[in-house]
């Protein structure tokens, strides 16, 4: 049988799990959600809740993924076999796949706007040919779709070769560079003229701003963010060593998913304020807000204005790509390893599934825009029946799995590699309490919060 793969290093682990979490989430979500809740409050807030909330969630599934060394299905046989807990196995399995279907159609309208850029249409259109152009764009039949397609097959051939090969190598390339990206662009974005409104914003809090709304988005937001009840914490937590400090790798994670939504926020508000646009503008805020100001800033600054608009696609670019390859590899785990699949076979397998329900989603804006279920259209209804059911139905079996299933010894042993780390054990006794009582409430108030 051959061996099972496994990350190279702390910091490869770091790094994919990082990569995993850092996505469009961050520069997608988490801008447009600060415009829409008041600014620096839902900040805070959200900071609060990844730290007390979404990191012990973090931990729990990492606790499941190294202890069995299985894929989410198999996990689940191996800690609880025999048991009703197989279903969980199966909701990590499909959860991811059924995100990735369409968040590789956000995926491919990245990938179109960084071909506009490059192409400088953002300099040689006005800002009123500008405005609007985004609806118009993913209306069309077929461009959004062929894109969609095409970024998932770049997110396929990455995980086609491999944990080491593929995933470890492209997070070690790809996360430094999208860091670098993400702080080039905010140091621009803040010395523009009137930037100094958006920072403030951004990072100073007004708490009579501070609604129960606020903070439920701020707590869905961190959920979504460090990507958890996708099965793909259980799965990278499969391949990580016994040697590897658990709690080291989360909270490396954590922060690091913390700073980029900080960096994204530095990187748009400011730019949004000195254009004078409504920071509340919503999802639209990335590819339709931000061309519009790379092309105001075309009349004065053509060159700048193409540079920063070539980075800043790139970024999201490569931040989706760094998700998306976590979320095809949920899958791809569960066919080599319960299916006894090959690994290219599970790839081309798993495209042709996510594809085919992905470029429905696309076409949810264009041609089949009159199909709706439960009164919203293809992609809304993935994107939120993914959202408020599967990700909080996933995160909370999963703490209720591991603080109320599973020997607390055995908890122990992995969060401290059997006594081995001792600020591991000192810390201990306080996440296990987050696991067990913090976490459950949190994630059931959410999830009732939603669906209401």
């Amino acid at each position: 049988m051959k061996e099972r793969e496994s990350f190279g290093s702390r910091m490869a682990v770091i790094m994919a799990l990082a990569g995993s979490a850092i996505g469009l989430g961050n520069i997608w979500r988490f801008p447009y959600l600060v415009g829409q809740n008041g600014g620096a409050a839902f900040v805070v807030v959200y900071i609060i809740s990844t730290l007390l909330l979404s990191l012990p969630i973090f931990f729990a599934e990492s606790v499941i993924g190294r202890r069995s060394g299985a894929n989410c299905r198999g996990a689940m046989e191996r800690l609880a076999p025999g048991t009703n807990w197989k279903w969980l196995g199966y909701l990590s399995v499909f959860t991811p796949l059924w995100i990735v279907s369409y968040y590789s159609v956000v995926g491919g309208w990245s990938l179109e706007y960084l071909v506009q850029a490059c192409s400088l249409k953002f300099v040689h259109s006005s800002p009123d040919q500008i405005a609007g152009s985004f609806g118009v764009f993913i209306s069309r039949p077929w461009a959004p779709a062929v894109f969609h397609l095409c970024f998932l097959a770049v997110t396929v051939a990455i995980v086609a070769l491999g944990v080491k090969s593929g995933i470890e190598k492209f997070s070690k390339v790809c996360l430094p560079v999208l860091f670098l990206l993400i702080v080039l662009i905010a140091v621009y974005s803040v010395t523009l003229p009137g930037a100094g409104k958006g920072v403030e914003y951004l990072l100073k809090p007004d708490f009579s701003k501070l609604t129960l709304h606020t903070c439920l988005d701020a707590l869905g937001q961190s959920f979504y963010s460090l990507s958890l009840g996708m099965g793909i914490i259980i799965t990278y937590s499969s391949y990580v060593s016994k040697k590897e400090n658990l709690m080291v790798s989360g909270v490396g994670t954590a922060i690091s998913d913390l700073l980029f939504a900080i960096l994204a926020g530095l990187a748009i508000m400011p730019a949004v304020f000195a254009a004078g646009i409504e920071p509340g503008s919503g999802p639209g805020l990335i590819f339709d807000t931000l061309p519009y100001i790379f092309s105001q800033m075309a009349v004065t600054m053509p060159v700048v204005s193409s540079v920063v608009a070539i980075l800043f696609f790139l970024t999201i670019l490569f931040a989706a790509l760094t998700s998306s390859v976590s979320l095809i590899e949920v899958g791809v785990a569960y066919l080599t390893e319960e299916k006894g699949m090959k690994r290219g076979w599970a790839c081309l397998l798993l495209f042709f599934l996510t594809g085919t329900f992905g470029v429905l989603c696309s076409l949810s804006f264009g041609p089949l825009a009159d199909i709706q279920v439960f009164h919203l259209g293809l992609f809304d209804f993935a994107d939120t029946f993914a959202s408020n059911v599967l990700l909080l139905l996933g995160g909370l079996l999963c703490v209720l799995f591991v603080g109320w299933k599973m020997p607390r010894r055995d908890v122990e042993s992995e969060f401290t590699n059997n006594g081995v780390k001792r600020v591991n054990a000192r810390w201990f006794p306080f996440f296990y309490f987050l696991i067990r009582f913090v976490a459950p409430a949190g994630v059931a108030l959410l999830f009732i919060s939603n669906l209401i």
